[in-house]
């Protein structure tokens, strides 16, 4: 499901780090924002989270071509190695755009730092000691990923034939546990308002252990580039009788796609981060089912323009459905859900953004187990 954005790799540190950037940011000598991207190892083609964050630099430096912008992938995804990454191009960038929970310890480089700006996605910077700390120069985002897995759970719960469904993720990070709590309040939801009967099917040997050790369930890849992985799992779930997988896996999901493109039509997916669609086609068929979101493009353009204009401001902000940062795909075309389900998922939309709905989370106090349905 990868999607080419048109970029040209180039060896960075030998062996260890990768950038890339097209020829044309690349070749730009105008005075402007210069801007990196240190990415998971799936890096910034991977079609959903590091491509969505890249996306959104790319539409900035489209309206200011006088920036430019040079990804950089680290390979394994190894949070020492994460922070080494940033660590030796900081003094080379205006920006550092770091996208990934392993990124939480850069804390201390930003505030060695000051002149640097840091967008960080999916974490909050940390100080030496592992505590949170909300620095002047880095702004971090977190999104309510539990809101957009709980839409991928009534979807599936509303389309399932075989009343099994799961989600796969890619590592128990917390904004990955986050989607996999979400989406059992989702089937949760649909079961006790909604009139279903679908179960939640995990794997016991890919379950999931989160970052203070705790055995979450799921269904783990372990990694967000391990397709071949990702495909064994997707194909295991498939002979356990499920017909519809919330994919949440980076580019292992990759391999979820293919064992549903391979499936005849038994299995569908649920793409994640961005709109999938255009990667489930399968001749004149497609598996995406739908798509469910978390607006990370249009953040940090919007954080990026901030910079540019001189009126950034460094902060931890989470956001949810209430500043439509959450959602699900319904635009005709895109999706395949029937109307009636499309219809139930707009009310419960309101019911999450008005707080009637307050689906689990990693860290939020509570499981799926002891999610309550008013």
């Amino acid at each position: 499901m990868k999607r080419a954005v048109g970029f040209i790799a180039m060896v960075l540190i030998a062996g260890t780090l990768f950038a890339a950037g097209s020829a044309e940011q690349q070749a730009k000598a105008a005075p402007g924002l210069n801007i990196a991207i240190i990415t998971t190892p799936s890096g910034v083609d991977d079609g959903s989270f590091n491509q969505d964050n890249y996306n959104g630099i790319l539409a900035f430096v489209k309206n200011h071509p006088e920036a430019k912008v040079t990804a950089i992938r680290e390979p394994s995804g190894d949070v020492a190695a994460a922070l080494k990454a940033a660590a030796d191009v900081v003094a080379e960038y205006d920006v550092l755009v770091c996208t990934g929970f392993q990124f939480a310890g850069i804390g201390e480089l930003a505030q060695e730092n000051p002149d640097t700006k840091f967008i960080l996605v999916d974490t909050y910077p940390t100080d030496a000691k592992g505590n949170t700390v909300e620095l002047p120069n880095v702004y971090a985002m977190t999104f309510a990923e539990q809101e957009s897995g709980f839409f991928a759970g009534v979807a599936a719960a509303l389309e399932t034939k075989t009343n099994k469904v799961a989600v796969v993720n890619g590592v128990a990070y917390p904004s990955n546990v986050n989607y996999q709590y979400g989406f059992e309040c989702g089937v949760i939801y649909a079961n006790q308002k909604l009139g279903t009967k679908v179960q939640v099917v995990e794997l016991p040997s890919q379950a999931g252990t989160d970052v203070t050790g705790a055995n979450v369930g799921g269904n783990y890849v372990g990694s967000f580039a391990d397709e071949a992985t990702g495909k064994i799992i997707g194909q295991q779930l498939l002979a356990q009788g499920v017909d519809i997988i919330f994919v949440a896996a980076g580019a292992s999901g990759n391999g979820v796609f293919t064992a549903a493109k391979e499936s005849n039509g038994k299995l569908r997916v649920i793409g994640c981060d961005v709109d999938q669609w255009d990667d489930g086609v399968v001749g004149n068929s497609n598996i995406i089912l739908t798509s469910v979101l978390k607006v990370m493009s249009l953040n940090v353009e919007r954080t990026l323009n901030r910079i540019q204009d001189g009126s950034f401001k460094g902060q931890n902000v989470l956001l949810k459905a209430d500043t439509d940062s959450t959602g699900f795909v319904k635009k005709s075309g895109r999706n395949q859900l029937q109307s009636s389900t499309i219809e139930k998922l707009d009310q419960a939309y309101k019911l999450v953004q008005d707080g009637t709905i307050v689906p689990a989370s990693n860290f939020g106090g509570f499981t799926p187990e002891q999610f309550k349905v008013n």
